[in-house]
């Protein structure tokens, strides 16, 4: 359905995913839209490529198939068909020299049992998972770090050779700092009712399993599958959501930061971007913390304040493509590193094997990644694009005999792309939303919020643009009693 031109008019600021979903949502309603997005390209995180020939994502890779929002957008821009199951999902940790299959029966590495995890911790950290059933209850508060909690439960071994690693591939961040409420909510609530940490992995587990195995499958068509890729990459996404906005009448403006908002009476902004200014009956700022609390200075202080709050880490994705003949045997979908050992690289994807979209679109070559720095770790972002390569080759020559050289490389900066959520992230939240839903016909949307996956950025930005079609109905009602609204 085409934007009615002439009704409200609201204005996105950001093309990230966040941006390109409330525009989308805003569109698709009848709204006439505007997306601001600084940069030359949409997307944000998201990035399809090419190495040597072969498609491969070079930013997010998967969508999280087991919430709805990603998947249902996918499908809704037209790519269902193009949503496609890991060919396999057997993944390791690399720790103390050698690759051991990443252990079952955990919750994003928290074991119910310290027998899941045999083999991957030494015989002391496997005993001292057993004492958390010894241990008086620990009261948790309102929130508490992951990695504090369940070190002082189950002993810094299993936050340090499997929480780490798991908690680091989604936030780059510290588990002694992340909050555990944000990062791990289903837990946080179980361990609040639990007399043990045992027991809150376990009731976590089993509510889990008291929904059908097949359950993402039924959503998607696509089996059980607890992530999904796209043929062509997660990267495309960005450019079919836009598409669909276009087509919906809606307007895309790229090279056009968002430099000011005025407000322009009881309900009304203009949005100042480069030489342009919009008028407009409601803005969505979908931009990262930093930029939103720029503009929002002027308006909401404090919730510019906690915006300012908000650190990011930075993250360099190295992807090397090989000759497939030159390879030793890789196991699984690649490998998770623990911090701890002090290795350069904290992941590796091995793209050909996880993906069969990348396998097919190059069948005589092998694409892999690698993921560099962490929370606190800028300075690795900041050597040459030769010396992560370099290192990664080293770390991947250690972890499982790759000898071969690369026929072509590329390295991928993503600087401050991942917000991180510390002890009490949520109440900041809260904190940051109350004093913008103070200011009408504004909303805020983005990973710095209620999650850093797409399915999360999706969510915030459904919530932001329901919030401003509510409000843009309420005002016109009263402004003309009596009238009905049509989309």
């Amino acid at each position: 359905m085409n934007a009615d031109t002439t009704g409200p008019h609201v204005v996105v600021a950001g093309g990230g995913i966040a941006g390109l979903a409330a525009a989308h949502r805003l569109a698709t309603a009848g709204h006439r839209v505007t997306l601001l997005e600084a940069g030359d390209r949409l997307g944000g995180k998201l990035l399809a490529g090419e190495i040597a020939g072969a498609p491969v994502d070079l930013g997010a890779e998967s969508l999280l198939a087991r919430r709805p929002e990603a998947v249902a957008l996918a499908r809704a821009v037209g790519l269902g068909d193009r949503l496609q199951a890991p060919a396999t999902t057997t993944a390791s940790v690399w720790s103390r020299g050698e690759l051991t299959p990443m252990p079952k029966g955990h919750v994003m590495g928290v074991p119910g049992d310290g027998h899941a995890v045999e083999g991957l911790l030494s015989e002391e950290g496997v005993r001292r998972i057993g004492l958390d059933r010894e241990l008086p209850p620990t009261e948790i508060g309102e929130d508490v770090a992951i990695g504090a909690y369940v070190s002082e439960r189950m002993g810094h071994e299993v936050v340090d050779r499997l929480v780490e690693p798991l908690l680091g591939g989604v936030y780059a961040g510290d588990a002694y700092r992340i909050s555990m409420k944000a990062a791990v909510p289903a837990l946080f609530e179980a361990a609040r009712r639990h007399p043990t940490l045992t027991a809150a992995v376990r009731a976590v587990q089993q509510a889990g399993a008291a929904v059908p195995a097949d359950a993402a499958g039924a959503a998607t068509g696509l089996g059980g599958s607890v992530f999904l890729g796209v043929e062509g990459g997660v990267g495309t996404l960005p450019g079919a959501v836009a598409e669909a906005i276009l087509a919906a009448g809606g307007e895309i403006l790229t090279r056009t930061p968002v430099t000011a908002l005025r407000r322009t009476g009881p309900a009304g902004w203009q949005v100042v971007a480069g030489d342009r200014v919009l008028t407009a009956d409601a803005v969505v700022l979908a931009t990262p913390a930093g930029p939103a609390a720029a503009l929002l200075a002027d308006h909401a202080p404090a919730a510019a304040g906690e915006l300012a709050g908000i650190e990011y880490a930075s993250m360099a994705l190295v992807t090397l493509a090989f000759r497939r003949t030159d390879l030793p045997a890789l196991p699984g979908s690649g490998f998770l590193v623990p911090p701890v050992d002090g290795h350069t690289v904290k992941a590796s994807t091995f793209s050909s094997q996880k993906w069969s979209w990348v396998s097919d679109g190059a069948p005589g070559l092998f694409v892999l990644r690698t993921s560099v720095g962490r929370h606190g770790e800028e300075e690795q972002l900041h050597r040459e694009d030769t010396d992560l390569v370099a290192a990664s080759l080293k770390d991947l020559a250690a972890a499982t005999g790759l000898a071969a050289r690369p026929v072509a490389t590329t390295v991928t900066r993503w600087t401050g792309g991942l917000p991180q959520y510390p002890v009490g992230h949520l109440t900041r939240v809260a904190r940051l939303r109350e004093a913008v839903a103070e200011l009408p016909g504004l909303r805020v949307a983005g990973a710095a919020y209620d999650g850093v996956g797409i399915p999360a950025c999706i969510a915030s930005a459904h919530r932001a643009a329901d919030e401003i079609s509510e409000e843009i109905i309420a005002t016109s009602k009263r402004t003309h009693p009596g009238a009905g609204h049509s989309s």
